[in-house]
């Protein structure tokens, strides 16, 4: 029972380190346009990381985590060592400033203690492939979004630019499979964006001024968004965690049975670390880039809390670091291909590609470490 506990304290100080790790994506570009002061940033993220608690029930990304592994081999040294590798590499990380996926870290820990314990036949190759595609997937699917939401928001004629918006909600609504939260909460959200439009165009005298100001008051709305995305992508991974390690010690049968205090805690502990900030990255999300204006902030929150939400209804488990990178990609791309710092993108794409199978050496090793000392 005490590994349990040890490994469940561990899993709660993942996520913490997750909230202040990926803290910069929820803030980075509402901080770095002046919208909110980086304390005003925090507080607005983590509020939204913990109502995300109330939206996404089904836990499907927690499902998929606890399933990476096949059940036979799940054990708690197993666990506990991912978990340390995970935590190792994201603190690492985050002194150095890059932005790397804590999602990916988690999944990689996982896999590699799994594969030392048991070999290469223990992962499920099928979910681990899905994970893999979308560390590319996600950030075109939000530098995609992002684009067309920068796009839309600077046609001149209002009602083209309306009727956009509303072709591209009901599209969503019909093919994708939201649940009807999610379905009400787009239409909401679209509707204060096409309220916005219209109290700008009728609105004289126009002026720069005007416009900025307007997209400030939105950036908050789409910052919201997108910290509710985070919260819930991310808090589901480590509630994958320990309900695996609830399983594996005999507490409870399955999944299903994931108790009450488990989502709690999740969401409860990636509040307070997104409190605690993460401003290395925060500088490279916001400045490093590409520069980023008030208009651009809202395209690329916006897309982001879209890639989010209909992944996390897939039950993929993607990075909001790549998610929101994308993002600001696409922004920064409208206005011209230059303006984005492909340098400091192809760095943070190799972060990105060694994040799982770094991960999965370290916990490799930590678990031949707990072989020795005799941790079974």
């Amino acid at each position: 029972m005490s590994l349990l506990i040890v490994i469940i304290f561990l899993a709660l100080v993942f996520d913490y380190i997750n909230g202040f790790h990926d803290a910069a994506n929820s803030i980075a570009t509402i901080v770095s346009t002046k919208v909110l002061t980086p304390f005003q940033a925090v507080l607005w993220a983590a509020f939204f990381n913990v109502v995300a608690f109330f939206i996404f029930t089904e836990h499907s990304v927690a499902n998929t985590i606890a399933k990476t592994v096949h059940a036979d081999v799940i054990t708690l040294p197993v666990i506990l060592s991912g978990l340390i590798a995970a935590i190792i590499w994201n603190l690492i990380t985050w002194w150095f400033g890059i932005p790397s996926s804590s999602s990916h870290t988690l999944i990689g820990g996982f896999a590699g203690a799994a594969i030392a314990h048991a070999g290469f036949g223990s992962i499920e190759i099928e979910k681990i492939t899905k994970t893999l595609m979308f560390i590319f997937i996600a950030p075109v699917m939000g530098m995609v979004i992002a684009a067309f939401i920068s796009i839309v928001t600077i046609i001149q004629n209002i009602w083209v630019k309306i009727s956009i918006i509303f072709v591209a909600v009901a599209l969503s609504a019909i093919f994708i499979p939201f649940t009807d939260i999610i379905k009400w909460g787009l239409v909401i959200v679209s509707a204060i964006f096409c309220i916005f439009y219209l109290v700008n165009h009728f609105q004289y005298p126009h002026s720069a001024y005007r416009t900025g100001n307007m997209f400030k008051k939105l950036q908050l709305l789409s910052s919201a968004a997108f910290s509710v995305g985070h919260g819930g992508n991310d808090a589901q991974k480590v509630m994958g965690i320990i309900t695996a390690a609830l399983v594996a010690n005999g507490n409870i049968a399955s999944l299903q049975y994931m108790p009450n205090w488990v989502p709690m805690a999740c969401y409860a502990a990636i509040g307070l670390g997104t409190l605690s900030g993460g401003w290395k990255i925060v500088k490279t999300m916001g400045t490093k880039i590409t520069k980023v204006t008030p208009l651009e902030g809202v395209s690329a929150e916006t897309a982001g809390a879209i890639t989010l939400f209909m992944t996390e209804k897939l039950g993929i488990p993607v990075s909001t670091t790549h998610t929101i990178t994308g993002s600001i990609i696409g922004v920064g791309a409208t206005k011209r291909l230059s303006a984005v710092r492909w340098g400091v993108t192809v760095n943070l794409l190799w972060a990105w590609i060694l994040t799982i199978p770094v991960s999965a050496v370290m916990a490799a090793i930590v678990f031949y470490i707990t072989q020795l000392v005799g941790m079974k």
